[in-house]
């Protein structure tokens, strides 16, 4: 693996392409893990990274993330909409309705009202609407899958109607964001006129932006949440996917923040008076198994083995200490962790057996394509620790390969699924997951009818008791009722190895001392009003 890691020499050489951006007081300079600027204009790509740094910095949600402590975890929060709740009067427990922040304005000054979530409900969701975009449809539309229909009751009320009684409404549509039908017929009903000049609601303002070389925010000063308006003059966003040549850019002072920095550079870059910041967040890294017709992972011996032959506290050596062993597809401690009888312990012994039972030997190993990135949003340093696992693999007789793909690519064919062309016949892929909440944590992954185009069920897998356990948690509104059920979900997760389960991230950022006010919230995603910069 060796041979993905790009040369210091050619590391350096992308540097001079940004340089122009000078440290200016007041002004923020990040290093991403994307290999581009992710999407403007409403639903990003590139990942959670896309949603962090151009999802809820230009744009507001109905329903945002608490982000304001480091200590506890984060849960929902009014953002766009000031209340959500079913509707009293609706005996099915479908209806669900939006009491709406008044007097919000978009970047434009146009103003938020139910009719503009009609609409961005209809961009994402109706194909002949003429605000259709497939960019955006694309990422949001698999967010919210129990959305059956929805319609302005008043100017500041949203009723949306499930298709079936589901508690993880309000968690879907954190992921949608709001972005304005006035600029879009004012730039000629044009998305690619739009990315160049977007308007959202949220605190920060795009001023402009170069693809794949770096994009500038500055605070929203009528920003609706006054608590939230940026204190910094300017946010500049550079996206740089190879480690060294962010950990280059930050010695260099080219930036003052970078995310994922080299696990090897943290020693020396701490020794030389930068910052690295962790913090433990809902973030799982992956291999997702397919479960497709031939695939070696429908046999759960074959599962359990190769769960068992990876040396998690090596890789965590190999990290410097910035992660913590999966015990599980949830961290040890989490809530919804349950009592899971399978151990996921460092046993090549145990490995070997259970292949030898499954009719595999030296001579016939389990041969497997996986799908990798080279960087991305949350992929920690997938080249390096994708070699550990190789390598701890073939010990007990797994042969794996790599194809190595950009990371939008892999997300794309995360979407298609496991019996697509896009795939090339990979039976597994290394896709990290953001596991904050029931839908996007546990249900979008495994349910029989969110199998794609459906939905992100890349492996096809499908279960009856799994759906409906699913079930069981859309139709719980007991908060106490639902976590004995996620926690049932979990453990059968375990138990049969539906997952290669390797480690749970810390997400390291490395920053200047300059860098002040900078709370890690224990979220994928983060608030970057508070900060500022010393002179």
């Amino acid at each position: 693996m060796r041979r993905f890691v790009l040369k210091a020499a050619f590391a350096l050489a992308v540097l001079p392409a940004f340089h122009h951006a000078a440290a200016a007081q007041g002004t923020l300079r990040i290093g991403m893990t994307a290999s581009d600027i992710p999407l403007t204009t409403g639903q990003t790509d590139n990942g959670g990274e896309g949603q962090r740094f151009m999802g809820y910095t230009v744009y507001d949600a109905l329903i945002n993330w608490d982000l304001s402590s480091a200590t506890k975890p984060s849960d929902l929060t009014p953002g766009l909409a000031l209340s959500w709740a079913l509707d009293p009067a609706d005996p099915t427990k479908t209806k669900w309705l939006f009491k709406l922040r008044p007097d919000v304005k978009f970047h434009d000054g146009s103003a938020f009202t139910a009719e503009s979530v009609v609409w961005n409900l209809d961009k994402l969701l109706k194909n002949d609407s003429p605000q259709f975009d497939q960019r955006q449809s694309a990422q949001g539309r698999s967010r919210i899958p129990a959305v059956a229909s929805y319609r302005a009751v008043d100017l500041l009320t949203l009723e949306i109607t499930t298709k079936s009684p589901d508690a993880t409404l309000p968690y879907q549509m954190a992921w949608i964001l709001m972005s304005s039908q006035a600029n879009w017929e004012k730039l000629g009903k044009s998305w690619e006129a739009v990315a160049k000049t977007p308007s959202g609601t949220g605190p920060w303002k795009l001023t402009g932006f170069v693809p794949r070389e770096r994009a500038e925010l500055v605070p929203n000063a009528d920003y609706w949440d006054k608590a939230r308006v940026p204190k910094l003059d300017k946010l500049i966003l550079i996206p740089l996917p190879e480690a060294n040549a962010r950990v280059a850019a930050l010695r260099s002072g080219q930036v003052d923040w970078i995310e994922a920095p080299a696990p090897d550079a943290a020693k020396s870059l701490t020794s030389a008076g930068f910052k690295i910041v962790t913090n433990a967040y809902p973030h799982n890294w992956t291999w997702h198994l397919s479960r497709a017709e031939g695939s070696p992972w429908n046999d759960i011996r074959v599962r359990k083995a190769a769960n068992l032959a990876v040396d998690r506290e090596g890789m965590k050596e190999l990290l410097a200490g910035m992660m913590i062993p999966a015990e599980g597809f949830y961290p040890p401690g989490h809530q919804w962790f349950g009592k899971p009888s399978f151990k996921l312990e460092y046993k090549p012994d145990e490995a070997r057996k259970l292949l030898k039972e499954a009719g595999y030997t030296p001579e016939k190993p389990v041969v497997t394509k996986v799908l990798i990135s080279p960087s991305g949003s949350g992929q920690m340093q997938p080249l390096p620790m994708n070699e550990v696992i190789q390598q701890n693999l073939a010990e007990v007789g797994i042969k794996v390969e790599f194809e190595v793909v950009e990371w939008n690519q892999l997300i794309n064919i995360w979407r298609a699924g496991a019996k697509d062309a896009s795939a090339r016949g990979g039976t597994a892929m290394n896709y990290t997951y953001f596991i904050q909440d029931p839908f996007t944590g546990f249900i979008r992954h495994l349910q029989c009818n969110l199998a794609p185009p459906a939905g992100t069920n890349w492996g096809l897998y499908c279960d009856p008791e799994m759906d409906k356990l699913f079930d069981q948690v859309r139709t719980t509104f007991d908060p106490k009722e639902q976590t004995a059920i996620l926690q049932k979900i979990h453990e059968k997760y375990v138990n049969e190895a539906l997952f290669l389960m390797v480690t749970h991230d810390v997400n390291p950022r490395a920053m200047s001392a300059k860098v002040k006010g900078f709370v890690q919230a224990q979220n994928w995603f983060q608030d970057f009003s508070p900060i500022t910069m010393d002179k």
